[in-house]
């Protein structure tokens, strides 16, 4: 979609057009736009973000888990093989993730494995709001955490990709 909708007119449509418009900005979480949806009318695109952000905060921890587990590996074999979806091969292209040099990719790959292994999900961060280096270093540091801390510190990763997403279709 290449204009802009305001919340006027997100506030008129019906639960499948809001399902296809908003079915993707929690990745692949197509039981999230189903459930905001409810929730309407929508005040302005802030309160359309909370309402988001507030089915994240609602999930148990393993619906949480779940919602992580959708997230593709950064620079991984679907990104390898062209089949990310459009907003994430967008996230990281715009993080350079997908013109990383062989000692790059290796780096990643390798820290992204043993992350998945160690917290049952794989590493999230908001490529939008980060390059190449900042996102290794994340990786490096948050392999550190506790398993709790990084279900919260993932799922707020997942809140600035969906915002940002609702911000590329809402005015």
């Amino acid at each position: 979609m290449n204009s802009k909708i305001d919340i006027s007119e997100v506030n008129t449509i019906d639960g499948e057009q809001f399902e296809w418009m908003f079915g993707n900005v929690i990745e692949l979480c197509t039981d999230a736009s189903a459930q905001v949806y409810k929730d309407k009318p929508f005040n302005d695109v802030e309160d359309l973000c909370d309402k988001f952000h507030s089915y994240l905060d609602g999930l148990s921890e393993k619906g949480k888990v779940v919602v992580l587990n959708l997230h593709p590996d950064l620079a991984g074999r679907l990104s390898s093989a062209g089949h990310l979806t459009k907003e994430s091969a967008g996230e990281q292209l715009s993080a350079g993730l997908l013109d990383l040099t062989t000692e790059q990719r290796d780096t990643i790959h390798y820290h992204n494995e043993k992350y998945k292994i160690k917290f049952g999900f794989p590493f999230i961060i908001c490529a939008r709001e980060n390059k190449v280096q900042s996102i290794i270093e994340g990786l490096l540091k948050r392999y550190h955490n506790t398993r709790q801390q990084e279900i919260d510190t993932a799922i707020n990763e997942v809140k600035k990709i969906c915002k940002l997403r609702i911000l590329d279709i809402v005015q």
